[in-house]
């Protein structure tokens, strides 16, 4: 009973650090762990030996697990069942380091004593996760807080003495848009150059097209809002949508539609989507696959995942549904990979959250402290046989485009570690392509 207590208040407190303590948020409550309690004394009561499996099973997968609809969240449940409820808590097993399991104690009092003299203060360790997880639970509150008081400031039209208006400083941000606003890339003069269109051409010209909505829309729209700003046009519902997004400092709805999932603010989101524009260009010029591909910087990743698969497919005769990935973790930046690989392809753009990639040991390693979201040096992704994958030993990794996770999931490259694996599971431990450092 001590374990389940421990259990859902764990479960529960996470829930405070974001996406990292649950992809999603789940109505865990009371009424859950009355229920668990109760099944757990009519088992102990009918059975003479105690069923840890079934009651594992009974907990982590029916009564909390019936709120789980993700299924990394699911198996971050079931690894916590596996760390509380096992054959040593009769002995004593420690919760999280420093506090341990209490001895048999006969009074409700004692338990609550034990509790108030053992545990010394609340910290991320006790639910499984590093401290650098407290540092990103206070940014979000911060961020709460002023984007709360930004959306109580006024939002007059005129500006004050020695101020700009808000039209004034959205005109002043459209024309610096416009004028670093690439070109659209010229589609059929592309496609005529190309001679061998593999599954990598494709997923370029996809990415090519995809971009040219993208762009169209932005200078359709901001050229639009100059009119409606000059008295050519009257100002409609859109373009007033428009100028607050960039006087507020993010993306129009309009542009966010049409783009990729991003966090970041529209300073930062222009100045991404230009190198996103460039790794296209790059491409354009010459046709030839990236040496070392920036992954993090495509629309749709996971066609470029897909055409690692089917190229290895084709050059091996293996059916498509039958293979799957496998990683290796190098110990280069992008800027060393001197030519593409035969095998597979080299990636890069990603960020390990929760943890940290150790180039010396090849392994996955406890993150420094205040260092977030460290890089991960380039990736080989390969295409194998799935009959002749073995994760055994290694950390089954999610990879997320953006820091919210949940819907963005792109694939679980599987990374090795030292340590077992539940313990990055419950440290909330994934790759993110695009953070807001």
């Amino acid at each position: 009973m001590f374990a389940l207590c421990f259990f859902h208040s764990v479960v529960c407190e996470r829930r405070k650090f974001g996406p990292q303590g649950w992809n999603r948020g789940y109505p865990f409550n009371q009424g859950d762990l009355v229920t668990c309690v109760s099944v757990a004394n009519n088992y102990l009561e009918a059975s003479a030996k105690i069923p840890w499996a079934d009651l594992r099973y009974l907990f982590g997968e029916i009564m909390y697990g019936g709120h789980i609809t993700d299924n990394w969240d699911r198996r971050l449940c079931g690894a916590f069942q596996s760390s509380y409820v096992r054959e040593e808590l009769v002995e004593g097993i420690q919760m999280y380091p420093g506090f341990a399991s209490p001895p048999t104690i006969a009074t409700f009092k004692g338990y609550l004593e034990y509790v108030e003299e053992t545990i010394e203060r609340e910290t991320p360790a006790a639910y499984g996760l590093h401290p650098n997880a407290e540092i990103n639970f206070m940014t979000a509150q911060a961020n709460d807080l002023f984007g709360s008081i930004a959306d109580l400031q006024p939002r007059g039209g005129g500006g004050g003495a020695g101020t700009m208006s808000t039209a004034e400083r959205a005109k002043q941000m459209l024309d610096d848009i416009l004028e670093k606003l690439p070109d659209l890339f010229v589609m059929m003069e592309i496609e005529e150059r190309i001679d061998d269109r593999t599954p990598y051409t494709s997923v370029f010209l996809q990415e090519a097209e995809r971009m040219n909505l993208l762009l169209f829309e932005m200078g359709r729209s901001l050229r639009e809002l100059d009119a409606g700003l000059r008295g050519d046009l009257s100002i409609s519902e859109p373009m007033e949508a428009l100028m607050e997004s960039l006087t507020s400092n993010r993306p129009p709805d309009n542009w966010d539609a049409l783009a990729y999932p991003s966090m970041l603010p529209l300073g930062l989101w222009l100045v991404n989507l230009l190198e996103r524009q460039k790794q296209l260009l790059d491409w354009t010029g010459d046709l030839a696959t990236p040496k070392c591909t920036w992954i993090s910087g495509l629309f749709n990743p996971q066609a470029f995942l897909t055409a690692v698969l089917q190229v290895t497919a084709r050059k091996n005769e293996w059916p498509l549904d039958k293979i799957g990935f496998t990683v290796d973790v190098t110990k280069r930046g992008p800027e060393e990979i001197e030519a593409a690989t035969r095998e597979g392809a080299f990636i890069h753009g990603l960020f390990v959250e929760g943890a940290r990639w150790d180039t010396t040991t090849g392994c996955l390693e406890e993150a420094y402290m205040k260092e977030l979201y460290p890089k991960l040096p380039v990736m080989q992704v390969k295409a194998a046989p799935s009959d002749k994958i073995d994760n055994k030993g290694l950390y089954v990794c999610p990879c997320y485009k953006t820091q919210g996770r949940g819907p963005t999931f792109v694939f679980a490259p599987a990374l090795k570690s030292k340590e077992a694996s539940a313990k990055w599971v419950m440290a909330g431990v994934a790759l993110i392509m695009s953070v807001i450092e």
